[in-house]
């Protein structure tokens, strides 16, 4: 009787003592933000969206994207909200190369130092530096000779941006500059036609609605884009000036494993499926996963091209 009545009371103080243990909610329990810091329309924001909505689908849990596009700012507004938030996998930036590459190097103290680590790049854009149809110069030479004796604007996301950068690299390389520059949070079609700019640094897919409408100079990344491939690249034109731009997905330092791993297991499934490598068929973009270690050493070899640059501009 007293085994039995021993059993009963450790059975008891068991359940009590499991009833009184906090449980904790598997990841994801609440909604996930994925931030993009531009507006809306461009390749990261679209398959940033379809990794949002296979998130969705496979945990349950609401997912959406969050366009935070920085009124001229560059991505860096909407990087700072993320880097605001908790590190606890429920915000995640989709970050261009400039994010990790250059906030940290711009006084902005919510990025210095940077407080953030990749999940993983799955895209090289493809970037093109284009002219409108009427443009007296039909390549990057005939825009140095014109812009010698003539005013040149120039449109770009942002002065400290890495293409806005190699624009400005390429400019000097080739002896020019332009007369006149403005950041803008869409470079499209549109931008061109208003008479706004006569140059501008910009994503193959904003102006592959009036591609035969526009000329383009040269494309900034490691190989031509296929849907222009007649059109160099600034690094055949300078062979110093090689610079491929990139997306990817980044949370705060701190960040759970398992949120992590929940993320990148949905992304590289996302990227590699039949719908995304069809959009990257049609826009000429290179689409494939880098993991984080990998992503980490691609930094790291950004922020040296980046000081190569930097020395060309002084």
């Amino acid at each position: 009787m007293k085994s039995l009545l021993t059993l009963a009371l450790a059975a008891t103080v068991s359940l009590g003592t499991l009833a009184a243990t906090p449980s904790f909610a598997e990841y994801p329990e609440k909604p996930v933000a994925f931030v993009v810091p531009w507006a809306p329309g461009d390749l990261e924001d679209v398959l940033t969206r379809m990794i949002a909505e296979d998130f969705q689908a496979k945990y349950g849990s609401p997912a959406a994207v969050l366009n935070k596009p920085g009124g001229g700012g560059g991505p860096f507004p909407g990087a700072i909200f993320v880097a605001n938030e908790p590190a606890d996998g429920y915000t995640v930036g989709s970050f261009v190369v400039g994010v990790p590459t250059v906030g940290p190097q711009i006084g902005i103290d919510e990025l210095n130092p940077n407080p953030f680590e990749p999940l993983g790049i799955f895209l090289t854009y493809p970037f093109v530096i284009v002219a409108g149809q009427d443009a007296p110069y039909d390549d990057i030479d005939g825009l140095a000779e014109y812009a010698k004796t003539n005013d040149v604007a120039l449109g770009h996301f942002g002065a400290p941006l890495p293409p806005t950068q190699v624009t400005l690299a390429l400019a000097k390389s080739k002896g020019f500059s332009f007369a006149s520059d403005a950041a803008f949070d869409a470079l499209d079609c549109n931008t061109l036609a208003s008479g706004d700019v006569d140059v501008m640094n910009t994503t193959l897919q904003l102006v592959l609605p009036c591609l035969d409408k526009v000329k383009v100079l040269a494309s900034i990344g490691k190989e031509r884009i296929p849907l222009t491939p007649d059109t160099p690249t600034v690094s055949e034109l300078v062979p110093a000036i090689n610079l491929a731009l990139w997306n990817g997905l980044f949370v705060r330092k701190d960040t759970p494993a398992d949120a992590r791993e929940k993320i990148i297991a949905v992304a590289k499934e996302t990227i590699m499926s039949e719908r995304a490598q069809k959009l990257a068929s049609e826009t000429g973009a290179l689409l494939y996963w880098q993991d984080a270690d990998e992503s980490t050493a691609q930094i790291e070899a950004d922020i040296k091209a980046q000081g190569v640059i930097a020395d060309i501009l002084k």
